[in-house]
């Protein structure tokens, strides 16, 4: 009796409890050499990234979005993967409304899920993208749409493309391999090409000011998660200097290359991360 009692109670609690979420395609960092014919290529939208299950919107980490009534109304009953984007370097604003509990309609105005994947779909990526263009256009959404998907013929077309996004405001591009299949983890069929690199890392001491930052932080001390140390000085308005991320905090910073130490290179502050990327799942 008391065995059937546990079987009971486990599976009213499955019946309750959300599924957990599926482990995400990860990028790599684009290296010169790569066979660009062989890639579809999109803008990197600095959004939220979120999962749409079916029936449900989901950040990448897991955590349930509130969205007005009628946001996903419509929207196709497959898993898709996208980013909550409101524009080019609007990332601040977006994460704010997608944080929020109420869901006010008037916030989430001219939000969009900008879909770029689906992660149970058997087939390659090239079937993909047939795929995402049809559900987007049989949902007849609003608040859904998909990122464009180009084909480059060189890495001089490629480049060309990249200074075209940057100089408008953009983040960089994302080379998907077409004949790549959806897999889980850190993958050489998914790169994303910008013209710095970034990071996460946690705030672990608050340096003093000098001169015009006198009184105030100068620089934060952080630790990356495999725990090397370095301060970052630059990227931080005056009002985060009066008021700096907390100890404990992790944050986004960009950098351009390694010293010979293996320390980021004129690391700077981008934003607060509010929810951390998952670790690597196992391929």
């Amino acid at each position: 009796m008391r065995a059937l009692l546990l079987v009971l109670l486990f599976f009213l609690a499955g019946a309750v409890l959300p599924a957990p979420a599926t482990a995400p395609m990860l990028a790599t960092s684009y290296r010169h050499g790569v066979a660009v014919p062989e890639f579809l290529v999109s803008e990197k939208l600095d959004g939220v990234r979120g999962r749409w299950d079916g029936q449900r919107l989901w950040t990448r980490g897991g955590a349930p979005v509130t969205t007005p009534p009628g946001f996903t109304r419509g929207w196709p009953g497959e898993p898709m993967e996208g980013e909550l984007w409101l524009g080019r370097g609007r990332f601040d604003e977006v994460g704010a409304i997608v944080r929020r509990l109420d869901a006010d309609p008037r916030a989430w105005r001219g939000v969009r899920f900008m879909v770029f994947d689906l992660p149970a779909h058997p087939g390659p990526f090239t079937g993909r993208v047939v795929r995402m263009r049809r559900l987007v256009a049989a949902a007849g959404s609003p608040t859904l749409a998909m990122i464009p998907q180009r084909h480059f013929r060189s890495a001089t077309e490629l480049d060309a493309e990249l200074a075209r996004v940057v100089a408008a405001g953009g983040e960089g591009l994302v080379l998907h391999r077409g004949a790549a299949l959806y897999r889980a983890g850190r993958s050489a069929d998914l790169l994303k090409y910008k013209p710095y690199q970034d990071a996460e890392a946690q705030v672990v001491a608050h340096l003093p000011g000098q001169g015009k930052y006198a009184g105030r932080m100068g620089a934060v001390q952080v630790r990356t998660a495999d725990g090397r140390q370095f301060r970052i000085g630059s990227g931080f308005t005056d009002a985060q200097r009066g008021d700096p991320p907390p100890v404990g905090t992790w944050l986004t910073y960009r950098y351009n290359g390694l010293t010979s130490t293996g320390l980021p290179r004129f690391a700077r502050f981008v934003r607060v991360r509010d929810e951390l990327p998952p670790p690597d799942p196992l391929r």
